[in-house]
Protein backbone atom coordinates (compact mmCIF):
# COMPACT_ATOMS: atom_id res chain seq x y z
CA UNK A 1 0.00 0.00 0.00
CA UNK A 2 2.79 2.41 0.86
CA UNK A 3 4.98 1.40 -2.14
CA UNK A 4 7.88 0.98 0.31
CA UNK A 5 10.08 -1.96 -0.65
CA UNK A 6 10.83 -4.84 1.70
CA UNK A 7 14.51 -3.91 1.43
CA UNK A 8 13.76 -0.43 2.75
CA UNK A 9 11.60 -1.83 5.56
CA UNK A 10 14.43 -4.12 6.60
CA UNK A 11 16.81 -1.17 6.58
CA UNK A 12 14.42 0.87 8.74
CA UNK A 13 14.23 -2.06 11.15
CA UNK A 14 18.02 -2.41 11.30
CA UNK A 15 18.52 1.26 12.21
CA UNK A 16 15.68 1.28 14.73
CA UNK A 17 13.50 3.65 12.75
CA UNK A 18 10.51 1.36 12.20
CA UNK A 19 10.20 -1.93 14.05
CA UNK A 20 7.50 -4.43 13.03
CA UNK A 21 4.79 -5.22 15.55
CA UNK A 22 5.85 -8.85 15.55
CA UNK A 23 8.17 -11.14 13.62
CA UNK A 24 7.13 -14.71 12.82
CA UNK A 25 9.43 -17.67 13.33
CA UNK A 26 9.75 -17.73 9.53
CA UNK A 27 11.07 -14.16 9.61
CA UNK A 28 7.92 -12.60 8.16
CA UNK A 29 7.34 -9.12 9.57
CA UNK A 30 3.86 -8.00 10.68
CA UNK A 31 2.86 -4.32 10.81
CA UNK A 32 -0.19 -3.04 12.67
CA UNK A 33 -1.93 0.33 12.75
CA UNK A 34 0.65 2.01 15.02
CA UNK A 35 3.45 1.01 12.68
CA UNK A 36 1.50 2.20 9.63
CA UNK A 37 0.97 5.61 11.25
CA UNK A 38 4.68 5.78 12.06
CA UNK A 39 5.55 4.83 8.48
CA UNK A 40 3.32 7.60 7.17
CA UNK A 41 5.14 10.05 9.42
CA UNK A 42 8.52 8.81 8.15
CA UNK A 43 7.46 9.14 4.51
CA UNK A 44 6.17 12.66 5.07
CA UNK A 45 9.49 13.70 6.58
CA UNK A 46 11.44 11.96 3.80
CA UNK A 47 9.43 13.89 1.23
CA UNK A 48 10.34 17.08 3.07
CA UNK A 49 14.01 16.24 2.47
CA UNK A 50 15.06 15.33 6.02
CA UNK A 51 17.84 12.82 6.60
CA UNK A 52 17.05 9.49 8.23
CA UNK A 53 19.01 10.60 11.30
CA UNK A 54 16.86 13.71 11.66
CA UNK A 55 13.68 11.70 11.06
CA UNK A 56 14.67 9.22 13.77
CA UNK A 57 15.09 12.07 16.26
CA UNK A 58 11.67 13.48 15.41
CA UNK A 59 9.62 10.28 15.38
CA UNK A 60 11.23 9.00 18.59
CA UNK A 61 10.58 12.16 20.58
CA UNK A 62 7.94 12.01 23.29
CA UNK A 63 4.97 14.22 22.60
CA UNK A 64 1.42 14.58 21.36
CA UNK A 65 1.09 12.66 18.09
CA UNK A 66 -1.73 14.92 16.91
CA UNK A 67 0.45 17.99 17.48
CA UNK A 68 3.26 16.31 15.55
CA UNK A 69 0.86 15.73 12.65
CA UNK A 70 -0.24 19.37 12.80
CA UNK A 71 3.40 20.43 12.56
CA UNK A 72 3.96 18.12 9.63
CA UNK A 73 0.85 19.50 7.96
CA UNK A 74 2.24 23.01 8.29
CA UNK A 75 5.54 21.89 6.74
CA UNK A 76 3.66 20.26 3.85
CA UNK A 77 1.62 23.36 3.08
CA UNK A 78 4.78 25.48 3.21
CA UNK A 79 6.52 23.05 0.83
CA UNK A 80 3.46 23.08 -1.44
CA UNK A 81 3.69 26.85 -1.70
CA UNK A 82 7.43 26.65 -2.36
CA UNK A 83 6.98 24.08 -5.13
CA UNK A 84 4.22 26.19 -6.65
CA UNK A 85 6.70 29.05 -6.92
CA UNK A 86 9.36 26.77 -8.41
CA UNK A 87 6.84 25.34 -10.87
CA UNK A 88 6.02 28.84 -12.09
CA UNK A 89 9.72 29.50 -12.64
CA UNK A 90 10.16 26.30 -14.66
CA UNK A 91 6.97 26.98 -16.66
CA UNK A 92 8.27 30.43 -17.56
CA UNK A 93 11.58 28.90 -18.68
CA UNK A 94 9.75 26.37 -20.89
CA UNK A 95 7.66 29.13 -22.42
CA UNK A 96 10.74 31.20 -23.20
CA UNK A 97 12.64 28.20 -24.61
CA UNK A 98 9.76 27.25 -26.89
CA UNK A 99 9.50 30.83 -28.03
CA UNK A 100 13.21 30.96 -28.83
CA UNK A 101 13.89 33.75 -26.36
CA UNK A 102 17.05 34.02 -24.30
CA UNK A 103 16.63 33.09 -20.67
CA UNK A 104 18.47 35.51 -18.42
CA UNK A 105 20.63 33.78 -15.75
CA UNK A 106 18.70 35.34 -12.89
CA UNK A 107 15.44 34.00 -14.34
CA UNK A 108 16.74 30.44 -14.27
CA UNK A 109 17.04 30.63 -10.50
CA UNK A 110 14.07 32.82 -9.66
CA UNK A 111 12.21 31.59 -6.54
CA UNK A 112 15.12 29.42 -5.41
CA UNK A 113 16.22 29.92 -1.81
CA UNK A 114 19.12 32.36 -2.08
CA UNK A 115 19.51 32.50 1.69
CA UNK A 116 19.92 28.72 1.87
CA UNK A 117 22.54 28.86 -0.89
CA UNK A 118 24.41 31.56 1.01
CA UNK A 119 24.33 29.42 4.16
CA UNK A 120 25.72 26.44 2.25
CA UNK A 121 28.55 28.56 0.90
CA UNK A 122 29.36 29.91 4.37
CA UNK A 123 29.35 26.37 5.81
CA UNK A 124 31.71 25.16 3.10
CA UNK A 125 34.15 27.98 3.82
CA UNK A 126 33.89 27.34 7.56
CA UNK A 127 34.47 23.60 7.09
CA UNK A 128 37.20 23.64 4.43
CA UNK A 129 38.75 27.08 4.71
CA UNK A 130 39.06 30.09 2.45
CA UNK A 131 40.44 27.95 -0.37
CA UNK A 132 36.87 26.86 -1.09
CA UNK A 133 35.96 30.43 -2.05
CA UNK A 134 37.84 30.10 -5.34
CA UNK A 135 35.74 27.04 -6.26
CA UNK A 136 32.51 28.86 -5.38
CA UNK A 137 33.48 31.82 -7.54
CA UNK A 138 34.52 29.49 -10.39
CA UNK A 139 31.10 27.86 -10.21
CA UNK A 140 29.31 31.19 -10.36
CA UNK A 141 31.40 32.32 -13.33
CA UNK A 142 30.60 29.15 -15.26
CA UNK A 143 26.89 29.33 -14.48
CA UNK A 144 26.67 32.94 -15.60
CA UNK A 145 27.63 31.84 -19.12
CA UNK A 146 25.15 28.96 -19.40
CA UNK A 147 22.77 28.80 -22.35
CA UNK A 148 19.35 27.16 -22.42
CA UNK A 149 20.94 24.09 -24.01
CA UNK A 150 23.52 23.96 -21.19
CA UNK A 151 20.79 23.93 -18.55
CA UNK A 152 18.96 21.06 -20.26
CA UNK A 153 22.16 19.06 -20.79
CA UNK A 154 23.34 19.49 -17.20
CA UNK A 155 19.96 18.50 -15.79
CA UNK A 156 19.92 15.38 -17.97
CA UNK A 157 23.42 14.48 -16.73
CA UNK A 158 22.29 14.77 -13.13
CA UNK A 159 19.10 12.74 -13.67
CA UNK A 160 21.15 9.73 -14.80
CA UNK A 161 23.52 9.54 -11.83
CA UNK A 162 21.34 8.36 -8.93
CA UNK A 163 19.22 5.73 -10.71
CA UNK A 164 22.28 4.04 -12.25
CA UNK A 165 24.11 3.88 -8.92
CA UNK A 166 21.02 2.48 -7.18
CA UNK A 167 20.88 -0.26 -9.82
CA UNK A 168 24.48 -1.15 -9.03
CA UNK A 169 23.83 -1.09 -5.28
CA UNK A 170 20.96 -3.55 -5.82
CA UNK A 171 23.41 -5.76 -7.71
CA UNK A 172 25.80 -5.65 -4.71
CA UNK A 173 28.51 -4.04 -6.82
CA UNK A 174 31.61 -2.93 -4.90
CA UNK A 175 32.50 0.75 -4.75
CA UNK A 176 35.57 0.17 -6.90
CA UNK A 177 33.77 -2.01 -9.48
CA UNK A 178 34.53 -0.82 -13.02
CA UNK A 179 30.81 -0.31 -13.68
CA UNK A 180 30.54 1.88 -10.60
CA UNK A 181 33.57 3.92 -11.63
CA UNK A 182 32.01 4.45 -15.07
CA UNK A 183 28.79 5.64 -13.41
CA UNK A 184 30.72 7.94 -11.07
CA UNK A 185 32.54 9.33 -14.10
CA UNK A 186 29.19 10.76 -15.15
CA UNK A 187 28.89 12.45 -11.76
CA UNK A 188 32.44 13.80 -11.97
CA UNK A 189 31.73 15.29 -15.39
CA UNK A 190 28.53 16.80 -14.00
CA UNK A 191 30.48 18.43 -11.15
CA UNK A 192 32.96 19.80 -13.72
CA UNK A 193 30.13 21.90 -15.14
CA UNK A 194 30.50 23.95 -11.95
CA UNK A 195 34.15 23.49 -10.90
CA UNK A 196 36.95 21.02 -11.53
CA UNK A 197 37.95 19.03 -8.42
CA UNK A 198 41.27 17.24 -8.08
CA UNK A 199 41.70 13.89 -6.33
CA UNK A 200 41.64 15.33 -2.82
CA UNK A 201 38.78 17.72 -3.48
CA UNK A 202 36.58 15.10 -5.14
CA UNK A 203 37.15 12.70 -2.23
CA UNK A 204 36.23 15.50 0.18
CA UNK A 205 33.06 16.22 -1.79
CA UNK A 206 31.97 12.62 -1.30
CA UNK A 207 32.55 12.95 2.43
CA UNK A 208 30.49 16.14 2.42
CA UNK A 209 27.55 14.29 0.86
CA UNK A 210 27.41 12.11 3.98
CA UNK A 211 28.48 14.64 6.60
CA UNK A 212 26.21 17.54 5.65
CA UNK A 213 22.52 17.02 6.56
CA UNK A 214 21.25 19.00 3.58
CA UNK A 215 23.27 17.11 1.00
CA UNK A 216 22.64 13.73 2.63
CA UNK A 217 18.90 14.35 2.68
CA UNK A 218 18.94 14.87 -1.09
CA UNK A 219 20.51 11.45 -1.60
CA UNK A 220 18.44 9.76 1.13
CA UNK A 221 15.36 10.89 -0.76
CA UNK A 222 16.47 8.68 -3.66
CA UNK A 223 17.72 5.74 -1.59
CA UNK A 224 18.92 5.57 2.05
CA UNK A 225 22.07 3.71 0.91
CA UNK A 226 23.06 6.15 -1.80
CA UNK A 227 25.02 8.84 0.07
CA UNK A 228 27.42 6.40 1.73
CA UNK A 229 27.85 4.42 -1.48
CA UNK A 230 28.62 7.59 -3.43
CA UNK A 231 31.21 8.63 -0.84
CA UNK A 232 33.02 5.31 -1.16
CA UNK A 233 32.68 5.22 -4.95
CA UNK A 234 33.90 8.79 -5.35
CA UNK A 235 36.96 7.99 -3.23
CA UNK A 236 37.63 4.90 -5.38
CA UNK A 237 37.19 6.95 -8.56
CA UNK A 238 39.58 9.62 -7.26
CA UNK A 239 42.24 7.00 -6.51
CA UNK A 240 41.83 5.25 -9.84
CA UNK A 241 41.24 8.07 -12.31
CA UNK A 242 42.29 11.42 -10.88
Amino acid sequence: MSKVTSRTLRHYDEIGLLRPATVAVSGLRYYERDQLLRLQQILVLRDLGLSLEAISTIVNEDGDQVEQLRRHHRWLTEERDRFDRLARTVAATIEQMEGGETVRPEELFENFDAEKQARYEAELVDRYGEGVTAHIEESKRKMSGWTKADVTRIQEQWNKVGPRLIELIDEDAAADDARVLDAIDGHYRWVCNFWTPNREAYTGLGQLYVGHPGFKANYDAQDPRLAEFMRDAMAAYARARL
